[in-house]
């Protein structure tokens, strides 16, 4: 069908008919600039089309708009990506151009359907991406693809949209990525709807405020969803840690024995500090606190003071122990007494029912490695 068929067929009404008519036929671009705006202003005069109509609009403004610059199609998909009844011909069309020209359609429009997202996603570049990732609604199967292709600016676009929906496995693909670069941070542990057990494994790699977030959303959890979350977590937790440390069998013996005896507690560990007895401290820690060895040891070896704030409190010691710890696990850090009483200061504002709900998720790595 020609362009001349189309206008007479699709625009049936209007005083302008006889020269958007005589449009059709001109092979002038600026007069077919002209028409395709007409043809535009026409569409949305009329307060609905019968679908016959809505797809002869579609078609020949499809075709007019192949024959324009950029700069015109750019206008033309700000005019339809917000319409509800936009021709489907169009917009697919105009959603796989520039992004100049895509992105107001892929950001806006209603008429696109999931096949349809899913193809511009799987072929597009990153921008084509980052405006999918700004949708009101992105479905899974669409989201899945972007956190597959897309690179970190695109995944964080994704994660600060609380209505992309994220199956389990893009979540956790979104989160590894998340740890090891900081400019996610903030998306992952503010993403309202990320599973918690994969939120708590941001705790470690995290600044404070964040870490502080994620303390105050255990201590809301369900408990209900606080086990269920759990439950996700176990399947699939890493015990990649390194090797343990060459004198770590004899004083596992040697806490185990202090232990059966009643004779472990926080003064024994702080002995153990003074003394530079790093392996049974931490052996120590990780028995006292029911975690595993290696989280015990990230958190003294990078002198993790609110972390160990938690294990601390969880282990319902008092503040006066805990600051013991903090300022031996600084050293000869530059004023170890005003900062651990700043990091004292924090642990009589933590809750140990908040730092229970948060060791809860730590442990996972210890069941894990008991299986």
């Amino acid at each position: 069908m020609n362009d001349r068929s189309v206008v007479e067929t699709a625009v049936v009404s209007g005083s302008r008919l006889p020269q958007l008519i005589a449009l059709a036929g001109e092979e002038s671009s600026d007069k077919r600039r002209l028409l395709l705006r007409e043809l535009t202003n026409h569409f949305f005069g009329a307060p609905e089309h019968s679908p016959s109509e809505t797809a002869l609009y579609g078609a020949v403004l499809a075709k007019l708009s192949d024959e324009m610059e950029e700069a015109v199609r750019a206008e033309l998909a700000a005019r339809f990506a917000t319409a509800p009844n936009a021709p489907h011909s169009l917009i697919r069309r105009l959603a796989d151009d520039a992004l100049e020209v895509a992105e107001p359609v892929l950001r806006g429009s209603t008429v696109l359907t999931d096949d349809d997202l899913i193809q511009v996603v799987r072929q597009r570049g990153q921008g084509h991406l980052r405006a999918v990732s700004g949708r009101a609604v992105v479905p899974e199967a669409v989201s899945d693809i972007i956190v597959e292709r897309g690179d970190d600016d695109t995944l964080g676009a994704l994660l600060r949209n609380d209505g992309a929906r994220l199956s389990r496995a893009a979540s956790e693909t979104a989160v590894e990525r998340a740890k090891v670069n900081p400019a996610l941070h903030a998306a992952a542990v503010e993403r309202q709807n990320l599973p918690v057990d994969l939120l708590n494994e941001m705790y470690f790699v995290v600044e404070a405020r964040l870490r502080h977030q994620i303390l105050e959303q255990n201590a809301r959890l369900d408990p209900d969803l606080l086990e269920a979350a759990l439950a996700a977590g176990r399947t699939r937790v890493a015990t990649d840690d390194g090797a343990l440390p060459a004198d770590y069998a004899e004083n596992l013996a040697y806490v185990n024995e202090l232990h059966a005896a009643g004779q472990l507690t926080p003064q024994v560990l702080i002995r153990f500090l003074r003394s530079n007895g790093r392996t049974p401290f931490l052996i120590a820690l990780s028995k006292l606190a029911d975690i595993d060895f290696h989280t015990a040891r990230g958190i003294v070896e990078r002198k993790d003071l609110d972390a160990l704030s938690v294990v601390c409190k969880a282990a319902d010691m008092d503040r006066a122990v805990y600051l013991t710890y903090a300022v031996a696990v600084l050293g000869s850090e530059d004023n170890p007494m005003g900062k651990a009483a700043a990091y004292g200061r924090m642990y009589g504002e933590l809750t140990r029912d908040a730092a229970m709900r948060t060791l809860r998720f730590w442990r996972m790595r210890r069941t894990a490695q008991a299986a």
